[in-house]
């Protein structure tokens, strides 16, 4: 399907405005992180979450958050009171941190303290549709597991990319994953989204989604190197990117729409990994053509890489000049021949 006949943008014109906007989303991510924080999910931060349903309609928000404060005064501003699944549901979802030690009956206790707390303040019927536990060390362990997934997918793309291509190349690859993994991190604080294993996992996923369209363009600039060998290295990545847009539409749209559509219809469960997903797929299209193909635009060794692919072309042509002094060598020998 061919979506443009001979598109001829130039993106590479509007790379240092892709890295300037790109800097005050990081930016303003990082402040607000530093002034609102990041909310962890509870696999995270440990601690226990409780679904409760009520026949006929949910009481409020602020009547169940007042039971629970009575029960919990210690955390009082640290349990989650919040609205679970569709509204004829009558579902409201509880989030106390940190539940102590994880054995025995204990794992257990603070669910149960949740249930007597909302019986005693008389709210209505209900009952418990679902319980998840996650204790300290469990969170820790699962923290630095998230962490070192990440490192590992980012470290891996690094050699793959250096030993495919080369070393530019792979810089290129990693900044972009590294911008992605920042911009999407910012989005998430802006509308404080908790960070849970689905979002952890969406994260990876764009990771691989935005590398594969990445080394589709770099595969393409590598073909073109072969055949405009003299060319500058800005307009071989115009070339490559306007060859593969087409491409890249058609793969960031059809992305783009079965992630709305999880977005807007899997509900709460898989509503942060939706819009981790959502976001991801938007700043990875864009970092591929901006990001990534900047950094190698800006790498020092590109006119050295082009005149290195040159000098095999003029040997195999056979029109290598002789050298200097041959002339002045004939020209001896024919003064020989004429004194003798």
């Amino acid at each position: 399907m061919q979506l443009f006949k001979t598109p001829n943008i130039d993106f590479i014109k509007y790379r240092w405005h892709a890295v300037v906007l790109s800097l005050v989303v990081i930016v303003a991510g990082l402040a607000v992180v530093f002034t609102r924080g990041i909310p962890l999910g509870v696999e995270f931060s440990g601690g226990t979450v409780v679904v409760l349903q009520f026949e006929g309609q949910a009481p409020t928000i602020d009547r169940v958050r007042a039971a629970l404060d009575n029960k919990f005064p210690g955390n009082a501003g640290n349990v989650v009171v919040q609205s679970y699944g569709p509204r004829d549901m009558h579902a409201v979802m509880v989030r106390v941190p940190q539940v102590g030690q994880e054995a025995g009956a204990n794992l257990r206790a603070t669910a149960n303290a949740v249930n007597e707390a909302i019986a005693a303040a008389n709210l209505g019927r209900f009952k418990e549709v679902g319980t998840e536990v996650v204790g300290p060390t469990v969170g820790r362990d699962l923290t630095r597991k998230g962490f070192l997934a990440t490192a590992l997918a980012l470290g891996g793309i690094l050699i793959y990319v250096a030993l495919r291509f080369q070393f530019s190349f792979a810089v290129g690859a990693i900044t972009a994953s590294i911008h992605d993994l920042l911009v999407t991190m910012a989005f998430l604080a802006f509308f404080q989204y908790d960070i849970t294993l689905n979002v952890i996992a969406a994260i990876l996923t764009l990771t691989g989604y935005s590398i594969n369209d990445t080394i589709v363009i770099f595969d393409r600039v590598r073909e073109n190197l072969r055949g405009t060998r003299r060319d500058k290295m800005r307009d071989v990545i115009n070339v490559a990117v306007n060859q593969t847009l087409g491409r890249t539409v058609i793969t960031a749209g059809t992305v783009l729409l079965s992630v709305l559509a999880l977005f807007i219809f899997g509900g709460d469960v898989l509503r942060g990994f939706a819009f981790t997903m959502l976001v991801g797929a938007i700043t990875g299209t864009y970092s591929t053509v901006f990001i990534a193909a900047a950094i190698v635009s800006f790498w020092p060794t590109g006119a050295g890489r082009r005149v290195a692919v040159a000098a095999p072309a003029a040997r195999s042509t056979g029109s290598s000049p002789a050298p200097a002094t041959a002339p002045r060598a004939r020209t001896k020998s024919q003064r020989k021949a004429r004194a003798s």
